[in-house]
């Protein structure tokens, strides 16, 4: 009689131990966050994660600082990752990022040909993967990319959101 349910609990296994992997990697995404956040900038990290399970490459927003529009944690990632293996075919990596990414940054992860994006919490204002738009399934992606939302969502959110509430109560 166990042994009838052996292929639901080695599923499940395989399942909760992929979720703590993406935990696991997402706890990094925030760190490069809370970097950004202690330097002003809003607070969103990513990372890529290659193959073998490698951290390969880690950003964070540095708009202010390096005075760019285009220094989303995403894209710096994207392109330390891109360096790192000298290729811009990143098919075989993950990204793991805390925010949802705007356009310019789902544009760059499909450009990239990312094999998985994982992200924290939507954006309602911006989000390009699935909340406002959807770039990645969008008729012009010339990229099919596999998406799993709402790895670390809580923590990710909190974040964000007691960044502004303080930014907003140092300026009264």
């Amino acid at each position: 009689m166990p042994n009838a349910h052996c292929p639901l609990n080695k599923n499940m296994l395989t399942e909760y131990s992929e979720y703590l992997i993406h935990r696991q990697w997402m706890t990094h995404a925030l760190e490069f966050a809370q970097a950004a956040g202690n330097a002003g900038e809003v607070p969103v990290g990513a990372v890529v994660i290659d193959s073998f399970g490698n951290l390969i490459a880690g950003g964070e927003n540095r708009k202010e600082r390096d005075k760019d529009p285009t220094a989303h944690a995403e894209i710096i990632a994207i392109r330390s990752a891109a360096k790192i293996l000298q290729s811009w075919r990143l098919n075989e990596c993950t990204l793991y990022v805390t925010l949802e990414p705007c356009p310019m940054c789902a544009g760059a992860i499909v450009q990239a040909r990312l094999g998985l994006l994982v992200y924290g919490v939507d954006d309602p204002k911006t989000g390009s993967i699935r909340t406002v738009a959807n770039i990645p399934d969008s008729a012009a992606s010339n990229h099919r990319l596999r998406v799993i939302a709402g790895v670390q969502e809580s923590n990710s959110r909190q974040q964000l959101q007691g960044w502004f509430a303080n930014r907003r109560s140092s300026k009264i």
